[in-house]
């Protein structure tokens, strides 16, 4: 009688995932080591990080209670657990994908309407920018880059929170400000797991910053509220902006940000002197019966 001897798909998933975890070094993944560590390789929430997945997903295909992860997750995992060609076609066999292919979704192009360009630069005394699923700044207003001209670049909120060392000093509470962000982005990873943005977001931050591996390994039940921002900017001081998050019903995953102050308040003439200060020179039309 025909003995099949191969193991369970389900369990040859999860001892294939653990033992392949087990032999990559966190300096072969990018990370630092720093002191001694517990478990050979790289750790549960690591991976899951990397991948751009979540702690509990990643556990439950370790523990074989999930099967069947997506395309774009299992591609994620071959190059974080740095696997051949020959590893990565049993990776895939043992995850039997082929079952999910149409659920698969493609890149997102995300582009502003106009009328929403026109309608936040039209504000010269309140920043105002419009970010996209992943938080990218997809538009600003000149006062938004004049407020965050102290950064290198105005790319992503996360980049700029956890990436840029002026987060240090323009943020007077900046851990609020990333367990928000980190919880916006869980968010969106659990409604689009396979969106390739998030996952080489979320795995480029992981590389380089430990804080947002440890935040991302966190489960975030409720959502950090959106309150009042207190910020240091080096040309005007310290300013006091109520933060306001809008979501755009013409454009699924977009928000408007909008930074206010309280009018006649100390925050409202700074944003005022920034906005002085930031304006372009306009030249001053000669005479025309000068140097004639």
């Amino acid at each position: 009688m025909y003995n099949d001897t191969r193991p369970d798909p389900v369990e040859g998933l999860a001892q294939f995932l653990r033992s392949h975890r087990e032999r990559v070094s966190p300096a072969d993944a990018g990370l630092p080591s720093v002191g001694r560590r517990r478990v050979p390789g790289l750790r549960r929430d690591e991976v899951a990080a990397l991948a751009g997945i979540s702690l509990s997903y990643y556990s439950r295909l370790e523990q074989g209670r999930e099967v069947s992860p997506s395309l774009r997750v299992l591609e994620a995992m071959a190059r974080v657990l740095r696997l051949g060609e020959v590893d990565k076609r049993e990776l895939f066999r043992l995850a039997r994908p082929a079952a999910r292919r149409r659920t698969t979704s493609p890149s997102r192009v995300e582009r502003v309407r106009p009328h929403l360009r026109q309608l936040i630069e039209s504000w010269t005394r309140t920043p105002a920018f419009i970010i996209g699923h992943a938080q990218d700044l997809l538009a600003t207003n000149a006062l938004a880059d004049a407020l965050y001209r102290d950064f290198a670049q105005h790319d992503n909120v996360l980049r700029m929170l956890f990436l840029d060392p002026a987060a240090k000093t323009f943020y007077r509470n900046a851990e609020r400000a990333k367990h928000r962000a980190v919880a916006d982005l869980q968010q969106t990873a659990a409604d689009t797991p396979e969106d390739p943005r998030v996952l080489q977001l979320v795995g480029e931050l992981s590389v380089h910053s430990g804080e947002f591996r440890s935040l991302w390994a966190r489960e975030y039940s409720r959502l950090p509220p959106y309150d009042i921002k207190q910020m240091y900017h080096s040309g005007v001081g310290e300013l006091e902006l109520r933060h306001e998050a809008l979501s755009i019903r013409s454009a699924p995953g977009q928000q408007l940000i909008i930074l206010q102050a309280e009018p006649s308040s100390a925050s409202a003439d700074c944003l005022a002197l920034l906005s002085a200060i930031s304006a372009p020179d306009v030249p001053r039309q000669q005479n025309p019966t000068q140097g004639a």
